[in-house]
């Protein structure tokens, strides 16, 4: 069967002119400048520490930041593009994302800053984070 359908040249403009107002300032893109963009991560737990291992590709160690307060882990990242367009040359299209990584996390235990580890290497940053040991329970006797 053939479907035809009416050409409106009215309706076409009006889709177009749409497009560009409505679709592009609402969709979330990678390159927004007012916004950090999060990144990958995994977390594992076993009985005395917790692993995280995030994907800051294309960031140098030096513009990692990590703070630990209690239970809360914060990662933030800046990486930046280096324009090296040579003479005769003309970018066609670029698409390598520069800008801020940040990403939070809220841990089941508070975290002992003090044996934090973290490593980076190939585009991956591995965090190895310790369990405080728990405070016992102190019994008080009734006089």
């Amino acid at each position: 069967m053939l479907n035809i359908a009416r050409f409106s040249p009215f309706d076409d403009a009006f889709d177009h002119l749409l497009r560009g107002f409505v679709v592009r300032p609402v969709a979330l893109e990678a390159n927004a400048n007012d916004a950090a963009v999060k990144f990958r991560a995994d977390i594992t737990e076993t009985e005395k520490a917790y692993t995280v291992h995030a994907e800051l590709p294309g960031v140098k160690k030096e513009d990692i930041q990590i703070s630990i307060d209690g239970d809360q882990v914060a990662i933030s990242a800046e990486t930046r593009t280096e324009k090296d367009v040579k003479e005769g040359e003309r970018v066609l299209r670029s698409e390598r994302y520069s800008g801020k990584y940040y990403r939070a996390f809220a841990l089941g235990a508070a975290v002992d800053e003090s044996g934090a580890n973290a490593r980076y290497a190939d585009g991956v940053l591995e965090l190895t984070l310790p369990k405080k040991a728990a405070a016992a329970a102190k019994r008080i006797t009734i006089q």
